[in-house]
């Protein structure tokens, strides 16, 4: 998996905070934005995130590249509603040469990972013998497994990667998008840190589990006072689809 931002809306934090002072100013947001500093900006979020006034984190928006997951990965992402996505047709692109994401469970063992790259391999060598009967791409493709590797570019804005980020940075949330989650969060942090500050799970966003009934190796961690991500980005459980 690489995950990459593309691109974002320039200086992210002061747009925000321009937006906000917009809805308490006689002052136009083009003048705000030219006077206020990125203190005051931090100040400004921190507040106005913590009472529940989120609409003004819409205005910021980021645009990622995910490359080489799977689509049964990416079927997760786009239930997503609140974002953008292009992603890689299998219509117009062979799939007789993909790659395909071998879950953990199954490839730290021998038996199992046979079984898979047999089966992969015969789905693959059984699309490309339907291409070469004629059949249409687009046709041929409903042999290939969910596994197979794809790309896409997804857009969302602050406050729909806040909510993206509380349910699937979550230990019950599926391995692989659970992992794509964390990469992403990562690359915000960086350029927007007031906003991602707290993002996470409800256990680091909210300090409470509405998931408590089933176990969860970070809930233990932070219990402890440890570090979250790396328990959060490593553990390979099979939980929530």
């Amino acid at each position: 998996m690489k995950v990459e931002l593309l691109s974002y809306t320039p200086n992210p934090e002061l747009l925000v905070a321009a937006a906000a002072r917009t809805c308490y100013s006689k002052k136009p947001g083009s003048k705000i934005i030219k006077k206020i500093t990125s203190k005051k900006a931090s100040k400004l979020i921190k507040k106005l995130v913590k009472i529940g006034h989120h609409s003004i984190l819409e205005h910021a928006v980021f645009t990622f590249s995910v490359e080489g997951v799977s689509r049964a990965c990416t079927h997760q992402l786009v239930r997503h509603r609140i974002a953008s996505y292009s992603q890689q047709s299998q219509r117009y692109v062979s799939l007789g040469n993909s790659n395909f994401v071998v879950p953990p469970t199954i490839r730290k063992d021998q038996k199992t990972s046979e079984i898979f790259n047999r089966i992969v391999e015969e789905a693959r060598n059984a699309y490309k013998k339907l291409l070469e009967l004629g059949i249409p791409e687009e046709d041929a493709r409903y042999i290939i497994p969910q596994a197979v590797q794809t790309n896409i570019v997804v857009t969302m804005n602050a406050r729909e990667l806040l909510h993206f980020f509380k349910l699937r940075c979550c230990m019950r949330a599926q391995w692989e998008i659970r992992a794509l989650a964390w990469r992403m969060l990562s690359l915000v942090k960086k350029v927007a840190p007031t906003i991602f500050e707290n993002a996470g799970p409800p256990c680091i966003s909210e300090g409470i589990c509405p998931e408590e009934e089933f176990p969860c190796k970070l809930r233990e961690v932070l219990k402890r006072g440890g570090k979250s991500g790396n328990t959060a980005k490593t553990d390979n459980s099979n939980n929530r689809s």
